[in-house]
């Protein structure tokens, strides 16, 4: 997630993006956070941004070939919001953690006893049947600072746990961290499953990942013009370890970037990569749908 206290760049035009061609088959958006942004959640857009009701905002996205959503909580809010939400959508399933950058804040604000406790609420709620995640979780060394990146690990090592105890994919926040986060996951072993959300690597990284067994999930970012070396990461990486995500409301693709982002927009993203790739767009779709099936499960 593009961390909620971080300003996104923004365009004059806050209104959503027309909705693209739709896809010649269903995909999966892997990464999405509804609850940001909603019209039926507490922690909407501020400053006048528009808002889609969760029900718009999955038609939208079906209407167009994006026919299945993984919304992420990354706090104790959006974490239950996230649950309630897949057990009433049945096209949602969810992901549960406290963000890289909220177990320091919990450990700051609140002290350590309110972290251990949201811990334990998170590791109540991934045993859903609704939740097929653990994430995102990870290292973040852009927003937390030396003072907070201690809690920052151990919490990291802690979602690791809760992944493998509950059986569930571990999805990852890497922001400027990558060493780091390669090695707490050979340090703790990772889980079956663990996903690169919105991957931000260079190519020589995206091996480094490939060849652990991760899946690597691109996002708007690899529209961008200045993001080659994304670009780059995505030619390498096998069609068996690829998703496709939004991360919405946040990294709109071009050419709507700075407006707001949500999961009808995934045909702009999905089209970029197999024009990168040199695939049809068709069988790219279906081959990052089936994994996406592999790595949550049946919706």
């Amino acid at each position: 997630m593009a961390d909620r206290h971080t300003p996104r760049r923004r365009s004059s035009d806050r209104t959503y993006p027309p909705a693209p061609d739709p896809l010649p088959v269903p995909v999966l958006d892997s990464h999405c956070h509804l609850d940001i942004g909603s019209g039926d959640a507490a922690d909407a857009l501020e400053g006048g941004d528009p808002v889609l009701a969760v029900d718009e905002a999955l038609a939208a996205a079906a209407a167009v070939g994006v026919t299945r959503l993984v919304q992420i909580g990354c706090d104790l809010p959006s974490a239950r919001w996230s649950v309630d939400l897949a057990a009433t959508r049945p096209t949602v399933v969810a992901g549960v953690s406290l963000h890289p950058n909220e177990a320091p804040r919990i450990a700051a604000r609140e002290g350590r006893a309110a972290l251990e406790a949201a811990w334990e609420e998170v590791g109540r709620l991934a045993a859903h049947p609704r939740v097929r995640a653990v994430g995102e979780t990870g290292l973040d060394f852009y927003r937390t600072g030396e003072d907070g990146r201690a809690v920052q690990e151990e919490s990291f090592r802690w979602h690791i746990t809760c992944a493998k105890a509950q059986g569930k994919a571990l999805v990852i926040h890497d922001r400027d961290a990558h060493d780091d986060v390669l090695r707490v996951l050979a340090d703790e072993g990772a889980p079956d499953v663990v996903v690169m959300h919105c991957f931000s690597g260079d190519a020589e990284h995206a091996r480094r990942c490939v060849d652990r067994g991760y899946l690597l999930s691109f996002a708007g970012t690899v529209t961008f013009a200045n993001a080659g070396y994304l670009r780059e990461a995505l030619a390498v990486t096998p069609s068996d370890q690829l998703l496709v995500e939004t991360d919405a409301p946040f990294l709109t693709p071009v050419p709507y970037r700075g407006r707001p982002n949500a999961s009808f927009l995934v045909p702009l993203t999905m089209r970029t990569m197999a024009q990168v790739r040199g695939v049809d767009v068709a069988d790219l779709a279906a081959a990052v749908d089936a994994n996406g099936t592999r790595v949550f499960g049946p919706f």
